[in-house]
């Protein structure tokens, strides 16, 4: 649905995007993480045929950026930094006028976005000339604006900043709602904890190259290892060792409890978990917590580069 090949752009001799490779299948959501100025937005408005590249390709849906220009502006919901919000309108008379840019009468215009305004607690709010909303408030307008023509592509540049944790929540359960009515989305986030809720793909950005780009579980096992497994027992568990498990070692043991490094759980846990619950009375069987945080660190220390600007707990 997204697909861009060695998409590259520069101003003034200053690369800000360097041939940057990206795939994204419908129904899926690749989240851009990077400090400020590492060529995400940027690479957003490449994408949305606001800037024109410099070199390579970018098709959404099948339409070149350049060539179908209009088509793919018709096609993608846009939630940029800065929204363009025009204060001494109200919420209704905004976004009627948006339909109306996108060839939609009121009716349709009304049908779209009140539930919108709704589903994002904004309806009381309607009549209310805009120039007085929060930052909040105008944020969740500006993301209804680029639902208004239902479209099939989202591009997201920080959609919860300046939010409060209660309007986080909702707009992020509006993406896994967007999510499974198969659309394609990228969102550019400095909070990492937002990421991992919602990332299929992550592409880790530094001074416009992409320095890692894959499926969330595949970055975390690149980047930090297979994932680790603690079984606790009531009894003791000796010098057990799981030697009829290929790919399952012990990397700490302790009386009642073993950590396990597992290269496909998949295919291991299910016996592996019915043998020590027949053994030695299993109490509980966790993967330890591996944070998209530490991915992210290692991704940039190993480019040798320093994380900054990207929100961590």
């Amino acid at each position: 649905m997204i697909e861009t090949k060695k998409l590259t752009k520069s101003f003034d001799g200053f690369l800000a995007v360097d041939q940057i490779d990206l795939h994204v299948p419908e129904g899926e959501i690749l989240v851009m993480l990077g400090p400020n100025g590492a060529g995400k937005t940027t690479t957003v408005r490449m994408l949305t045929s606001i800037l024109r590249p410099s070199a390579g390709t970018a098709t959404i849906a099948g339409y070149d950026v350049i060539k179908d220009a209009a088509k793919v502006r018709s096609i993608v919901g846009v939630l940029t930094e800065h929204h363009g919000l025009y204060a001494r309108m109200n919420a209704q008379e905004y976004l009627e006028f948006y339909g109306e840019l996108y060839g939609l009468t009121v009716e349709e215009s009304r049908a779209r976005f009140l539930p919108l305004l709704e589903q994002f607690a904004l309806d009381p709010y309607v009549k209310k000339r805009l120039g007085e909303y929060s930052k909040g408030m105008r944020q969740k307008l500006a993301l209804i604006r680029a639902l208004i023509n239902n479209p099939p592509v989202l591009l997201l540049d920080e959609p919860t900043s300046a939010m409060d944790p209660e309007s986080s929540i909702m707009v992020r359960n509006a993406i896994k709602s967007l999510k499974r009515e198969d659309r394609t989305i990228i969102l550019c986030t400095h909070n990492l904890n937002e990421a991992e809720e919602l990332a299929d793909q992550i592409a880790i950005i530094q001074k416009g190259k992409i320095i890692f780009n894959n499926y969330l579980n595949d970055v975390k096992k690149s980047l930090l290892g297979n994932p680790i497994f603690e079984a606790r027992f009531l009894s003791e568990i000796g010098d057990w060792s799981p030697v009829d498990f290929p790919g399952v070692y012990v990397i700490e043991r302790e009386k009642n409890s073993i950590k396990l490094e597992i290269l496909e759980p998949e295919e291991s846990n299910p016996k592996l978990i019915q043998v020590l619950s027949h053994v030695f009375n299993l109490i509980s069987f966790e993967e330890k917590p591996r944070r998209l945080q530490d991915a992210y660190l290692e991704a940039v220390n190993l480019n040798g580069g320093k994380a900054s600007h990207v929100n961590q707990p």
